[in-house]
């Protein structure tokens, strides 16, 4: 009699634990909301509320934290106190290798500069460090306390499972991904890319993703949301074209996609997980008997049969958040005010323009010379293409420069700088390569769909 009452009661618990935080997920990650004009998720919302509240407060806040990140970097690396090496989470946080740890400093160093004003003037200008630690960081900050903890909703009680299971199909012939990347895209595409980033680091990081599906989930799927898209249409005064605009974007990001991880570099990342363990030939297949619906809902109510209480997803949202913040925020201030600093003093970005002119002349785009200073200035900052094509009278170069800047996707002042500082198996030599490569995937695209709109 238990037993015939145990069941039912095992399968019921199962169900549910599947069907609320799943949908709850989906509410908050992928249902597309109306809120102050805009068409954003409710973690973005949630976001800009926080902003909105603690607007003043933040940058302290987030040097604060910066600097708390460093100190306890520096005292678990060097001095490796028990409280930090007996913590398996503390360790792995504050316990790192040489190249984060001077990163870490060094972002300690450059927010302590910009929020006292002290050292030099182009470190802290408002173009630079001013501008990751004033406009950025608070914007991360915000995005990492709620993507951090609510991300178990998505990863933990089988939604990806079921995803993962009936998209296989799309996702492995086209792209050569696991079903379950369709999640990363649709949560960059409608809120933030960086929540993409921190959504494929945590697969990677539970060995959901290899180290080549690691690298090409966050290089190419972590798109840029729609809100900025019309911020930076709007900069080159183009609002009235967002269709067009928006059309070209998908259909370049998608030629990318398919193009851009079947070369070098990606193509040459080991397709093993974190650990060395490579995926078993048969992750992905549907058992005889089963059909694909049936065999993704089996796997998700597993999948959620493994959560043993609430106190362990808000453990795993917790260290999500404070993984984001003390181990991203700092990596982020480092790299995108050098990135920033490399743009604003000196010529280099315009030098590594200069072979596109050719190309641009050869797509007729008009204004090929001063379209060719923003090809790969937007490596530093995705909106400095757009601030530089307000300069450019012809409406069809600043249609493709600003098309450009979106689907280039890797910027250092937060794409690039979140990349770095995850888990996911990609330096800042690879990134550069994957600029460039997806910059010449991209152009003949947007450019035939300029020359059609216009």
């Amino acid at each position: 009699m238990e037993k015939t009452l145990t069941k039912p009661v095992g399968i019921t618990r199962n169900w549910l634990m599947f069907l609320l935080p799943s949908l709850a997920g989906i509410l908050l990650f992928m249902t597309p909301v109306a809120w102050q004009g805009d068409i954003t998720i409710m973690i973005a919302v949630l976001a800009k509320s926080v902003q909105g509240v603690l607007a003043d407060e933040l940058p302290a806040i987030v040097t604060g934290l910066v600097t708390l990140s460093a100190a306890l970097t520096l005292l678990g690396t060097l001095a490796r106190p028990g409280w930090i090496g007996n913590s398996a989470f503390l360790n792995t946080l504050f316990n790192v290798s040489p190249v984060w740890l001077v990163s870490r400093l060094l972002g300690a160093a450059f927010v302590l500069m910009v929020h006292f004003q002290v050292g030099p003037e182009l470190l802290y200008s408002g173009d630079t460090g001013g501008l990751v630690l004033n406009d950025l960081l608070p914007v991360l900050f915000s995005v990492f306390i709620f993507a951090g903890l609510l991300l178990p909703l998505l990863l933990d009680f089988g939604l990806l499972e079921l995803v993962g299971t009936l998209l296989t199909r799309i996702m492995r012939p086209v792209f050569r991904l696991p079903g379950r990347s369709a999640v990363d895209c649709m949560a960059s595409w409608l809120g933030d890319g960086s929540v993409g980033i921190l959504l494929t680091s945590k697969q990677y990081e539970g060995k959901h993703y290899t180290q080549r599906e690691a690298a090409v989930i966050g290089t190419t799927f972590s798109a840029v949301s729609i809100t900025f898209s019309l911020v930076v249409l709007a900069q080159v005064k183009l609002e009235h074209m967002f269709l067009p605009f928006y059309g070209a974007v998908c259909l370049a990001g998608i030629v990318a996609a398919i193009v851009v991880p079947r070369l070098p570099p990606l193509c040459w990342k080991k397709d093993t997980f974190i650990n060395g363990d490579a995926r078993p030939a048969d992750a992905e297949a549907t058992p005889e008997g089963y059909s694909r619906l049936r065999h993704g809902l089996d796997l998700a109510l597993n999948r959620a049969s493994r959560v043993e209480s609430l106190g362990q997803v808000v453990r795993a949202g917790v260290h999500n958040a404070l993984d984001m913040l003390l181990g991203v925020l700092p990596v982020v201030m480092a790299f995108g005010t050098l990135a920033l600093v490399v743009a604003e003093t000196t010529p280099l970005f315009s030098w590594l323009g200069m072979p596109f002119v050719p190309l641009l002349e050869l797509l007729q785009i008009p204004e090929a010379a001063a379209a060719s200073q923003t090809m790969v200035v937007g490596f530093a900052d995705m909106f400095i293409p757009a601030i530089l094509a307000t300069s450019i009278e012809s409406d069809m170069t600043r249609f493709v420069i600003a098309a450009l800047s979106v689907t280039q996707l890797i910027y250092m002042s937060e794409v690039g700088a979140l990349l770095l500082g995850s888990k996911i198996p990609v330096n800042i030599v690879e990134l550069f390569v994957i600029f460039l490569m997806r910059t010449l995937v991209t152009l003949p695209v947007i450019a035939l769909v300029a020359h059609w709109v216009f």
